[in-house]
């Protein structure tokens, strides 16, 4: 078989394809339409892993699992579109790893918004600007993110859901050769990040100048010729600055956990993860009472994080706890209602990581 013959071969494949979504897209409009009449959220992290799963269990190749989850991500986020347009507000500039982590979500038809602090994207879902809110939470070279644990203490909003994206940096810059280079651009993070880089290409004497966003960096260095940025690559991309080393971290497996606010509640999908703040007396033993009551229950924590209190709050500290199971599961609304007036529930959702 010849080049031209494979060819419309494929043709006639991509033309099934297209009736088959078209199809798809007809009985997503109706079931929009009867979420609509129900006020059922548009956006189900559990049935679309349920899809997924079941479609990696049904597979035969030569597709990978991931292979199948990035398609039909996008499909996904393409048919909520058509249920309802999605706004999402996120930590920009555009070009940020906040961006893409709520692109791989919500795909290329939704709307962003970039915002420029954490307060700001809670405030635009409050406000009804958007839908979701997409922000860091943690990342595992750097810790936990206080500005994200501050605004989920004081939120009504629920995470939804959770995503875990690998943080490669790139080495930016117009100059020719590192010796002309005088400034460094990048958020403060990403220096230390990347400190063994930057000593290994004696780059230590030049400025580092800190910057709100990775991608600002590559903004700034696309304007100034004696300059370089730390950015990923995508902004290098956005901005047209040439890259001259790619994944210069210091650890190549960082990764940034990214969490989706909305108002609504997840349904159960027997892999859930339940996020909480417990705020706790300070008296001796308070803590530990506290986490023997999920032993007792048979409880796997996955994560405790302390956190000095909100003052008007009247409690020293606070505690950031994610467990798995679903707040709906009757061994867990047993802990909730023993502890009702210690804890604040953030939400239960797909365990992603």
């Amino acid at each position: 078989m010849n080049l031209e013959q494979l060819r419309h071969k494929i043709d006639k494949i991509d033309d099934r394809l297209l009736e088959l979504l078209n199809e798809r897209i007809e009985i997503v409009q109706q079931v929009g339409a009867l979420k609509h009449r129900t006020k059922t959220a548009i956006y189900r992290p559990e049935r679309e892993k349920e899809i997924i799963e079941r479609l990696a269990r049904a597979n035969t190749g030569p597709l990978t699992k991931e292979a199948i989850e990035a398609i039909f991500l996008e499909i996904f986020a393409v048919a909520r579109n058509f249920e309802q347009p999605q706004r999402v507000a996120y930590l920009g500039p555009e070009g940020s790893f906040t961006h893409q982590a709520a692109e791989n979500r919500f795909g290329a038809m939704s709307e962003y918004i970039p915002l420029h602090s954490i307060p700001a994207v809670f405030k635009a879902v409050h406000a009804d600007r958007a839908r979701f809110a997409v922000v860091p939470i943690e990342n595992n070279s750097n810790g936990f993110v206080g500005e994200t644990l501050d605004e989920l203490a004081k939120t009504d909003l629920k995470i939804v859901a959770e995503l875990y994206m690998p943080i490669h940096h790139s080495f930016v810059t117009k100059a020719s050769n590192l010796q002309d280079i005088k400034r460094i651009y990048s958020k403060d993070i990403a220096f230390n990040q990347c400190r063994s880089f930057l000593l290994e290409h004696e780059l230590d004497s030049v400025d580092y100048i800190p910057v709100e966003s990775t991608a600002k960096a590559a903004r700034m260095a696309a304007e100034d010729l004696q300059s370089a940025a730390i950015c990923s690559h995508i902004a290098a991309k956005l901005y047209r600055v040439p890259i001259m080393f790619e994944n210069i971290e210091d650890n190549h497996r960082n990764k940034t956990r990214f969490i989706i606010l909305s108002d609504f509640e997840n349904e159960p999908s027997g892999e859930d993860k339940t996020s909480i703040l417990a705020k706790l007396s300070d008296r001796p033993g308070s803590l530990y009472e506290f986490l023997q009551s999920f032993h007792d229950a048979n409880v796997n924590l996955k994560k405790i994080e302390s956190r000095p209190a909100m003052e008007e709050s009247g409690f020293d500290y606070w505690f950031y706890i994610d467990f798995e199971g679903h707040r709906d599961e009757p061994h867990i609304q047993k802990l909730f209602e023993k502890h009702r007036d210690e804890i604040k529930y953030l939400g239960s959702y797909v365990q992603n990581g």
